[in-house]
């Protein structure tokens, strides 16, 4: 009876994490509501306390549906998951194209800043990098519609709640993906652990940084198709940083080379 109950659990943790319909946890929420996100029901921890009132507070001031339920209700919507007492149901995600990309970085008159995954499946690890993308000033983020986590609760949670204003991108192809932006002016720049440093590397202007996936990096076919192979220095024993990891300390050099500046 034990081994069944435990094996319920996985399928339902499974189910939900991969649901592009729900977001859950507190900030997720809370930005998801304020970027004009369609919420079809709010679901909230029967007596709330402190932000959870607050989130009940801005729903309702949007005309969204809120109900109070028990914390059984929520561990269900949200797969057993740490969902601090509030879960969404809320309507796909829209996808943006490259073009709004670009159009994007047009807009704000800056040269393009992209980041590619190639084949990056850890939720966490993708929405770690879409909430660093977001803060260090990326135009829009380019992921692959086969062998790759794609936006669900698990990613909006990791995010939390970057998913709400950074464009993103699902192409068919990497390498297709990787000709048109050279086509457009931009230099694809690969990771690698024998690339050049990337501290030492110009990242300066229209650039697509590709990252590779959790355990194989880069394909053999997307490192082809890169202008340059870039690097991270390592001290330690250890020769490789996590996925997310490794994707900040790229992108925060970008923005460090391109002069940091302040909204």
């Amino acid at each position: 009876m034990k081994d069944i109950k435990q094996q319920r659990k996985k399928n339902i943790i499974k189910q939900n994490e991969n649901n592009e319909n729900i977001i859950f946890g507190r900030n997720p929420v809370i930005e998801a509501i304020k970027s004009g996100r369609n919420i079809e029901k709010l679901f909230v921890l029967k007596d709330p306390e402190g932000s959870l009132k607050m989130i009940i507070s801005m729903a309702k001031g949007k005309g969204f549906v809120v109900s109070e339920v028990d914390r059984k209700k929520l561990d269900e919507l949200s797969g057993m998951q740490n969902h601090q007492g509030v879960v969404a149901l809320v309507s796909s995600y829209e996808y943006s194209t490259i073009d709004d990309i670009l159009s994007f970085a047009k807009i704000k008159n800056e040269d393009p800043f992209i980041i590619i995954l190639d084949e990056i499946e850890d939720p966490y690890n993708m929405g770690s990098i879409i909430r660093s993308a977001n803060a260090c000033g990326v135009h829009g983020v380019i992921v692959p519609k086969r062998r790759s986590a794609l936006i669900t609760a698990s990613v909006a949670k990791a995010s939390a709640g970057a998913i709400e204003y950074t464009k993103i991108a699902k192409v068919t192809n990497i390498n297709q993906t990787l000709r048109e932006l050279k086509d457009k002016g931009l230099w694809i720049i690969g990771t690698d652990v024998n690339g050049q440093v990337c501290y030492k590397t110009d990242l300066k202007g229209p650039v697509a940084i590709v990252i590779g996936s959790e355990g194989k990096g880069i394909s053999r076919l997307v490192r082809e198709n890169c202008d340059i192979i870039v690097s991270i220095p390592i001290k330690g024993q250890i020769n490789s940083f996590n996925a997310s990891v490794a994707a900040g300390i790229i992108m925060y050099e970008v923005l460090r080379q391109r002069g940091i500046k302040s909204e």
